[in-house]
């Protein structure tokens, strides 16, 4: 067999069950290997500088650090501008409130839980730097509130040795075996591209399921959604990606734009395949075809988009002609207009697919020149969350400030140090309550091994080279589960807990009792940060945000229909589809649930685009009053609908459609948008079906 395999080429590994465990194991040694040195030479740094905290120091270390030398410095970036903020407003608080220690916690309390709010808000590293902003003020002002005068000693060291950390990590995470995001960026886009063109090229039979289009939705969704992550990420690592940065996201925005034509299209096909308009589906099929024929070569250069280009323009300018042809041997009346909605659609998708494969391959090309057009990715954020994470942080900081103010506890600081570290960290996870079980269970192992090292290893070494022997076996251990997604959390609370508890200082202070106290408090504070969400529980995943997130989907038609047309198209798009992926991360797959929202953000995505597209041909050209006039009527009705769908509201939408198709008999250009319009308002496949006669669902558009 052996001998067989090494005729075909293979590699026979005498250990194959081995060979593969330490070939899955040596990315997560490798980042316990860096992880471990920039925390000894941040160590060796601090006590060189005489810094007062070198654990400090090594904390942020621990926290910052990522295989990824992109995300190592994405989130040193926002670190630092979080430890600025809340050192200075730290400052500012114990200057204004000095012996006014009631006033004080309470402000102290307000500006923790706006933090965790603004964490919540926003997310990537940008929450984390909202979760900075409000724990530092605390850990920069608390400790100082019996001695107002050391505070801006206090802020200062604690500015200083987080940003020894930042140093040595990006330092190390670029200069030891760095592992570039960017790599992963372009292969995923380029992954993402090919998927995109493949689903095109193989579509250009003419229908599409609707299931398999919902399918096929959700994996564009989750695409734009994380390229634009990972983009916000790797523009930190390195001027080219800065450089590329804006046509990475016009790369995105052109994606989406094309996605939904598409869509859009098949929609339109299917409805008249179910209504057995034979005729019209195979003229639109032909009209189709040329696109799949331009995006077929040969099997090197399938993805290429220098060769898919010219090809996919030259279609584009043939196009015209067969569509006149094609046209010409359709009988008038409804199913020319059929047909000139589905070419409208068409020519739209082409134009969107030619920009998206134009943007690629400029991304590829080794310089980038000339400028391109500004867009942005406008999130679907929700402020509801936002309040309740000001809240339940606010009361938390308050429950523990009264009860350290009522019992004198001379270890209340360190409590509420760690519940308002926590309350932020927690707020901007996605289970927090999971995630609080976990970090408390890996913070209660570090504490034990904090303990084991500082007080039985530690005594017994002399030198930097003896702390290391000593600290080394169990700090690793930290890294290496960080390395292991199937222990979430544990490794972070394990690397805080063994730090804080080994609290090197210049010089090392041994206490016992002093540190069994700390550690004490400092689990409370943990146990307290993950109550609060018992009694006051994250609203992200709940069935009421959800509902509200449905809802805010619905009305991105009533934005479409209102909002000003600048950069309406990119703000539709983007938002849309953030707001689909926020709300469709909470659903079970394949449950009704998830199927009904799949359903609607299809209905939204055509009818939006279709609306925001009428009103631009209103904007630009030049219509009778009465034209204007019912199609601005039928905007609005479809719009209402989408705000508060009902029988009524979808009869008299539908209604006022039919009216200024109608009425647009002598402006030709507008009809197309207006029938794609109504046949979605009478797609029985559709959501707004179910507020449809019964009668009627069956009947032709």
């Amino acid at each position: 067999m052996a001998s067989a395999a090494m005729k075909t080429g293979q590699v026979v590994r005498r250990w194959p069950v081995l060979a593969e465990a330490f070939a899955g194991e040596g990315r997560a040694w490798l980042f316990v290997f860096k992880t471990l040195l920039a925390l000894y030479v941040t160590a060796w740094l601090a006590m060189w500088l005489r810094l007062e905290q070198p654990a400090t120091a090594m904390i942020t270390v621990g926290v910052v650090m990522h295989p990824h030398s992109g995300m190592v410095r994405a989130k040193s970036f926002y670190r630092a501008i979080g430890t600025l903020c809340g050192s200075t407003f730290g400052l500012a608080l114990l200057c204004v409130f000095p012996q006014q220690r009631v006033l004080f916690l309470l402000c102290m309390s307000l500006w923790v839980g706006l933090c965790a709010g603004g964490a919540t808000l926003y997310r990537n590293f940008m929450a984390y730097g909202f979760v900075l902003a409000g724990y530092t003020a605390a850990i920069v002002a608390l400790p100082a509130i019996g001695n107002p005068l050391v505070v801006f000693d206090s802020a200062l060291m604690r500015v200083s040795e987080v940003m020894l950390g930042l140093v040595v990590s990006g330092v190390v995470s670029d200069l030891v075996f760095p592992e570039r995001l960017r790599l992963v960026l372009r292969q995923e886009a380029r992954a993402h591209f090919a998927n995109f063109i493949d689903f095109v090229r193989g579509s250009t039979g003419g229908s599409i399921p609707r299931a398999e289009m919902e399918q096929a939705h959700l994996r564009f969704v989750r695409a734009a959604v994380q390229l634009e992550n990972q983009r916000a990420s790797v523009i930190f690592e390195d001027p080219e990606i800065r450089a590329r940065s804006t046509r990475m996201r016009l790369l995105n925005q052109h994606n989406m734009a094309a996605a939904t034509s598409f869509q859009s299209l098949h929609h339109l096909i299917n409805r008249l395949q179910r209504e057995h308009r034979d005729t019209e589906v195979a003229a639109l099929t032909a009209l189709y075809h040329p696109i799949g024929a331009a995006l077929t070569t040969a099997p090197d250069d399938l993805h290429d988009p220098a060769v898919l280009a010219p090809r996919l323009r030259e279609c584009a300018e043939q196009l015209p002609a067969l569509e006149a042809e094609l046209r010409a041997g359709l009988p008038p009346g409804r199913a020319q207009l059929a047909f000139d909605t589905g070419a409208t659609v068409l020519k739209r998708f082409l134009d969107e697919l030619c920009g998206y494969v134009e943007v690629e391959l400029a991304l590829r090309a080794r310089v980038q020149r000339g400028a391109v057009e500004r867009v942005h990715f406008r999130r679907g954020n929700d402020a509801s969350g936002a309040m309740v994470a000001v809240l339940r942080t606010f009361l938390t900081m308050a429950t523990l400030s009264a009860f350290w103010i009522a019992s004198g506890w001379p270890f209340g600081a360190s409590a509420m140090l760690l519940a308002t570290v926590f309350s932020g960290l927690l707020a901007a996870t996605p289970n927090p309550l999971a995630s609080a079980f976990n970090m408390l269970i890996g913070y209660a192992l570090g504490m034990l091994a904090g303990l084991f090292t500082a007080y039985v290893l530690l005594p017994g070494s002399d030198g930097f080279v003896m702390l290391i022997a000593a600290t080394l076996p169990l700090l690793m251990i930290g890294p290496w589960l960080n390395a292991h997604p199937e222990w979430p959390g544990i490794g972070g609370g394990y690397a805080i807990g063994i730090v804080y508890i080994l609290a090197l200082k210049n010089p090392m202070v041994y206490d016992p009792a002093l540190a069994l106290n700390e550690a004490i408090a400092q689990l409370a504070g943990v146990a307290m940060a993950a109550v609060a969400f018992v009694f006051v529980p994250r609203v992200t995943g709940s069935g009421w945000q959800r509902r509200r997130q449905f809802r805010r989907l619905r009305e991105q038609v009533v934005e479409a229909a209102s909002a000003s047309l600048d950069g309406l198209p990119w703000r539709f798009e983007s938002e849309s589809r953030d707001l689909f992926h926020q709300a469709i991360m909470h659903t079970r797959p394949g449950s009704r649930a998830s199927r009904e929202l799949l359903a609607w953000a299809l209905a939204v995505h055509e009818s939006g685009r279709a609306l925001i597209e009428l009103r631009q041909q209103l904007h630009d050209g030049r219509f009778p009053v009465e034209v204007r006039a019912a199609v601005e009527r039928a905007v609005q009705a479809v719009a209402q609908l989408y705000h508060h769908p009902d029988a009524v509201r979808r009869q008299q939408a539908e209604d006022l459609v039919r009216a200024a198709i109608e009425d647009c008999a002598d402006t030709p250009a507008l009809r197309p948008r207006l029938y794609q319009l109504l046949g979605a308002l009478r797609d029985d496949e559709s959501p707004l079906a179910t507020w449809m006669p019964a009668e009627e669902a069956a009947r032709a558009t």
